[in-house]
């Protein structure tokens, strides 16, 4: 992991490849919670039409040692917007590069995808045990009912 991008000029990067995910010490790495990112406009490309996808992604995590900073977080998921790639690539995608930046004790994220070609699909991944005693809240994302 390079320099923090906290508090520099920092373009989007072209790709969520050439993004840096920074991570700083995690300050109570004694005690175990959830830390919780939402992302209710994330947006991606369709690989093959061009076409644009939205989602809402949740993700929660246990920190172990670090914490995802939240601007190359922000920067990160930003790279996705010109990105062509399948719901399920996005959201695991996601997944296992904040894994792999953080070794987290328990990660989880929610794809919640909007309709394409009229089928919502929900992407939903999970690596570890949810330590015990660590409350996890529901992700709060109604599940897609269209205009019914």
């Amino acid at each position: 992991m390079s320099d923090l991008q906290l508090g520099k000029p920092v373009s989007l990067p072209a790709s969520p490849d050439e993004a840096e995910l920074d991570r700083v010490p995690n300050p109570h790495p004694d005690v175990d919670y959830v830390a919780r990112f939402t992302a209710p406009e994330f947006t991606s490309l369709c690989p093959v039409t061009g076409q644009p996808d939205f989602a809402h992604l949740v993700i929660d995590y246990v920190p172990a040692e670090w914490l995802v900073e939240s601007k190359s977080l922000k920067l990160y998921l930003g790279a996705f917007r010109n990105h062509g790639a399948f719901h399920e690539d996005c959201t695991v995608a996601i997944a296992k590069r904040l894994i792999a930046a953080l070794a987290p004790k328990w990660l989880r994220i929610g794809g919640y995808w909007y309709p394409r070609g009229g089928i919502p699909i929900d992407v939903f991944f999970q690596q570890g045990e949810l330590p015990k005693g660590v409350w996890a809240p529901d992700q709060g994302v109604a599940p897609y009912r269209g205009r019914g």
